[in-house]
């Protein structure tokens, strides 16, 4: 295979101040730096990314959009809390798209089982450091492995729009709700135990049981 010839002297471009500030704000609401019902104004983020108020105004807008805030002329943007709905529709979305995966995926479960090995031996890694953004990281991959592997780009690309949610809802769950992440982990093994049977109804269960406990965590951290 051949490659382009670099061009002498070009460098990639670096991202807008507008880009900076929108990833800046993305990634602190969904590491639940700002957590739902704060408060923050256009010059707190500013001085935190160092750029102008214009480009983080801007970046509010995206993420207004996105429904991470909610925009007040003058005052600044509210953090959206996470409400009762949103996780009872991403649970529903949740159960539709990986229990369909799950049973997909059954017939040629080998495929998987390394790759789901090495997320699971990851999220030990990450809760062993006390990195919960690793750790939800490697739990949404361990996930997000299934369902890619059904072969159902539609249905792969619907689970892909609700990382965000995932990871922010996961962040508050293995944040706020102590012992959590030791029974995610004991799940996540259970799964592959029952991955490596010849039942798959127990496969099924252990996928169904794992995202019904975890919306449980959830709705008690409200």
């Amino acid at each position: 295979m051949t490659h382009p010839t670099p061009v002498p002297g070009a460098r990639s471009a670096a991202p807008s101040a507008a880009e900076r500030a929108y990833q800046h704000l993305k990634r602190a609401i969904l590491e639940q730096v700002y957590p739902g019902g704060l408060l923050v104004s256009e010059g707190e983020v500013a001085e935190a990314t160092g750029v102008s108020r214009t480009p983080v105004r801007e970046a509010l807008l995206r993420l207004e959009a996105e429904g991470l805030v909610k925009l007040y002329p003058k005052r600044g943007a509210l953090i959206r809390p996470v409400s009762a709905r949103e996780i009872a529709d991403v649970v529903e979305a949740r159960r539709l798209v990986e229990l369909h995966a799950a049973e997909q995926v059954w017939p040629r479960r080998a495929a998987i089982r390394g790759d789901l090995a090495r997320w699971l031996d990851e999220m030990r890694r990450a809760h062993a450091a006390g990195d919960v953004t690793a750790l939800m990281a490697a739990d949404r991959a361990f996930h997000a492995t299934v369902v890619e592997a059904a072969g159902n780009e539609i249905l792969a690309e619907l689970y892909h729009r609700l990382r965000d949610r995932q990871l922010r809802m996961g962040e508050a769950s293995f944040r706020l709700s102590p012992g959590w992440a030791e029974v995610a982990l004991t799940e996540h093994a259970g799964q592959l135990a029952a991955l490596d049977g010849d039942d798959p109804r127990a496969w099924l269960d252990a996928v169904g049981a794992h995202i019904d406990n975890a919306a449980t965590v959830l709705r008690t951290l409200r």
